[in-house]
């Protein structure tokens, strides 16, 4: 019997075993990584050609496009610290030849290549390269004559910024110690390759950064020089970076790259272009013996220029003098003699003068006399009296009725006067001295006091009193005052 005979009825049916697969199935991630390793072992390193297009730069530093041809398109990416080190910086249209390994991104389950290094697929690209970093350069306006600094006339430092171990160096020292002797700083560079264009670039911008008083002086221009070559050999004077630091120095720059047929990028943003490094030497420097003989001359021509101005003025002044009278004092004897004339008229003249002075004040005085002065006060003297016995009778009276209104209101005041009570009145003060004006300012047993005209007595606020309202006061029927006195029939109107 089986196993099955024994099992016990409702028991629940044995577990089954799972079945085995040769071909277990994979997830997503682990295939896409997979694949990953894969193509990472299998084209760890691969070399490419092809037509740069889509190129982004993104805001963390890596460069990110698409390598074409006229078949198939493969995507491509640059890490951040490798864009630096490119000798070719990626551009659209430019055709290239890029070193690197093949990867996916299993994201988007797509595989791309991460570029290590780059470089142009010929000199056909290089120039196209060249010609989009021209139109580039020129659209800024660094191309242009204004913004181009002058050469100085007598440079006391030169700085020359090239190889020191070629030919190009020694001819530019000879030619220098032969015209204008001077001092020469060299910064030693590599000329060719892809670290050309950064070692010059920092040539340039430390020179620049020299200052005039320091332990080395500045120069007063730049050399930037290198033998003729090829497209390729030259390729590092037409880097950008390059340019725009040649661009911005402030010293001037003479770009002397190449022989007179080969032009790179710093011959259009330098502030002049020489055909040979020897040709910038002698553009750079004057020639000292045409200086020296040129002074010589000048100053010959100066000696020869005074000789003949003395000459003419010499003649010229022989020329009047031969108009002027034989002794000095002849010049003088008719100025003196006007001055003799004039002087013997002077004392008179002033005689005149004071006496036509004293008659004019002779006439004016004898008119002035106290009668003129008397007449004007004696007129005004009798106006102010007429004044007075008219209006001194009228203002008489006014006083007098003013006074006696003035005792009468004196005499009411000191009888209405409070703080002297008249007799059958008293004064009510609470303790403090305080006046009591009401009877609601007063409760049952109140100490007060009463002050009469004549002294004054305590007294205390009993229990009691009439609720009805005090009578209200009678107005006290004023007394007669005196009558006012007729004024007197003959008085006349003040006004």
């Amino acid at each position: 019997m089986s196993d099955d005979d024994y099992a016990f009825e409702g028991a629940p049916p044995a577990a089954q075993p799972e079945a085995r697969d040769n071909n277990p199935a994979l997830s997503i991630s682990e295939l896409s990584f997979a694949l990953k390793r894969t193509l990472e072992d299998r084209f760890g390193h691969v070399r490419i050609r092809g037509e740069i297009s889509k190129v982004t730069r993104h805001s963390s530093g890596h460069v990110y496009l698409t390598l074409k041809d006229d078949k198939a398109a493969i995507d491509g990416v640059i890490w951040k610290g490798v864009v630096r080190t490119l000798s070719a910086q990626p551009e659209t249209g430019l055709e290239v030849i890029v070193t690197g390994k093949i990867t996916s991104y299993p994201a988007r389950s797509s595989y791309q290549i991460v570029i290590e290094s780059m470089e142009p697929a010929g000199a056909g690209a290089l120039l196209a390269q060249l010609e989009r970093i021209k139109a580039r350069l020129r659209e800024e306006g660094l191309f242009e004559p204004s913004r181009k600094k002058p050469l100085p006339a007598f440079p006391a430092t030169i700085g020359v910024i090239t190889s020191p171990t070629g030919a190009v160096i020694r001819d530019i020292l000879h030619r220098i110690s032969d015209r204008w002797p001077c001092r020469v700083i060299v910064w030693p560079v590599i000329v060719q390759g892809d670290a050309a264009a950064k070692q010059v670039a920092n040539a340039v911008r430390g020179f620049d950064a020299m200052t005039p008083d320091g332990p080395i002086p500045r120069p007063d221009l730049l050399i930037v020089a290198r033998g003729g070559g090829s497209v390729e050999d030259l390729w590092g004077f037409n880097d950008e970076d390059l340019a725009r630091t040649v661009a911005e120095a402030r010293i001037p720059i003479i770009s002397a790259v190449g022989h007179e047929t080969d032009t790179t990028l710093i011959d259009f943003v330098s502030d002049r272009r020489a055909p040979t490094p020897t040709g910038a030497a002698e553009m750079a420097t004057p020639v000292l013996a045409e200086l020296q003989w040129g002074l010589s001359d000048l100053e010959t021509r100066l000696r020869r220029s005074g000789a003949r101005l003395l000459e003419d003025r010499r003649t010229r002044l022989m020329a009047v003098a031969r108009g002027l009278p034989s002794r000095p004092d002849d010049l003088l004897a008719l100025p003196q003699q006007r001055l003799d004339l004039a002087s013997s008229r002077l004392g008179s003249a002033l005689h005149r003068n004071a006496s036509v002075h004293e008659q004019r004040l002779t006439r004016i005085s004898a008119r002035l006399n106290p009668t003129l002065l008397n007449r004007p006060i004696e007129r005004r003297a009798d106006r102010l009296s007429a004044l007075d016995a008219r209006f001194k009778p009228a203002v008489d009276r006014r006083l007098q009725r003013d006074s006696e209104r003035l005792a009468a209101l004196s005499r009411a005041l000191a009888s209405l006067d409070p703080a002297r009570p008249k007799p059958g009145f008293a004064r009510v003060e609470d303790s403090n001295g305080q006046w009591i004006t009401s009877a609601h300012k007063l409760h049952e047993g109140q100490q007060v006091s009463l002050v009469f005209g004549d002294g004054q007595r305590p007294a205390i606020i009993g229990e009691g009193g009439s609720t009805t309202p005090p009578p209200a006061p009678v107005a006290a029927t004023p007394k007669p005052g005196p009558k006012p006195k007729a004024p007197p029939a003959n008085q006349g109107s003040l006004f």
